[in-house]
């Protein structure tokens, strides 16, 4: 660990570099609010419907959340990887929490690495309750066609309100496609913040930190790499789509990492995770900008992963394909 600076004195803050890094911060989650309140908020703008493509489809929002991308492979193979993701990222994580200790929750990794966690245990549950609507939709169509017709196709069509009035109230469809909607929100940010943690480590930390004994071990090697494997297995099944504003709540994912560790450091003098928080350090301004601007490749390095996907299961699966874009 590094030798704590003096965080808790005035002089500290009071100083041009942390009005830089502030401005830097403020200004990112300012853009970040603008594209939330235009492409998000803004429901009734045609700016909207032409970015989103109508995206408050509720019943698209729903499928997306546990339907694979195509039709030969079967929800449970998806939810089947989403368990074993949940369970060695659990078992990774409980490790080096016991070997650590809770200081490992300063660093923005370790961040990550719970909210991907988090991701696949929230998507195990959507991907069970996928299965199980399933089941319920051709345990109808066995007992009876026509009911089925009645039930099934205007969902299928997307008319929510009418297959919602036969089959029980839209209050369950809607809450169901709701989490379906913020599971997609979660598997933008995990997948922005696990490309910036793993490229800042590989190619900033481990060239260049190391010889300041950086602490390196296994586990923390695991904990840089595990996220995106598992990620971009996740992104070769599943049908969630990537719409490019939603950058948006991963710039205020970080900036509320960083805001975090100054009101730490403002209470109590510790240690920084990482050395270019640290505002005392030379250039840290251009530090902070160059970590802000990583953001743009990170995130839209994996939205054209996934628009790759796309396009070749567009091209070598056209009859089974069922990805909305």
């Amino acid at each position: 660990m590094m030798v704590p600076s003096d965080t808790t004195s005035l002089d500290y803050w009071m100083n041009w570099n942390f009005l830089l890094c502030l401005i830097w911060v403020v200004g990112s989650m300012f853009i970040a609010s603008f594209l939330i309140w235009r492409y998000e908020g803004s429901h009734n703008s045609k700016t909207y419907k032409e970015a989103t493509r109508l995206e408050w489809d509720w019943d698209l929002y729903d499928r997306e959340a546990w339907m694979p991308c195509v039709k030969e492979i079967h929800p449970g193979w998806l939810l089947a990887f989403r368990i074993i993701a949940f369970c060695l990222l659990f078992s990774a994580c409980t490790a080096d929490v016991v070997q650590v200790g809770t200081d490992l929750f300063y660093y923005y990794t370790q961040w990550t690495f719970t909210l991907v966690i988090f991701y696949f245990a929230f998507g195990s549950l959507l991907s069970a309750y996928g299965l199980f609507w399933q089941h319920k939709m051709f345990a109808v169509r066995s007992l009876d066609v026509n009911a089925h017709q009645a039930i099934y196709e205007p969902l299928h069509n997307g008319d929510l309100e009418t297959a919602s009035s036969q089959h029980g109230g839209c209050c369950f469809l809607q809450s169901a496609a709701f989490w379906g909607y913020v599971f997609q929100i979660l598997y933008q940010i995990t997948a922005g913040a696990s490309m910036l943690t793993d490229s800042v480590y590989w190619l900033v930390i481990v060239p260049f930190l190391t010889i300041n004994e950086y602490p390196m071990n296994f586990l923390t090697i695991l904990a840089h790499s595990l996220n995106l494997v598992f990620l971009l297995g996740e992104t070769a099944l599943n049908s969630l789509r990537f719409p490019w504003f939603r950058i948006s709540y991963f710039i205020f994912l970080t900036a509320f990492y960083v805001i975090f560790n100054w009101i730490v450091h403002a209470c109590v003098q510790t240690w920084w995770p990482y050395p270019f928080l640290d505002l005392t350090m030379e250039y840290s301004p251009l530090w902070y900008l160059v970590v802000a601007l990583l953001h743009l490749p990170c995130y839209y390095i994996f939205a054209l992963i996934v628009n790759i996907k796309y396009r070749v299961l567009a091209r070598w699966f056209p009859n089974s394909y069922q990805c909305s874009r």
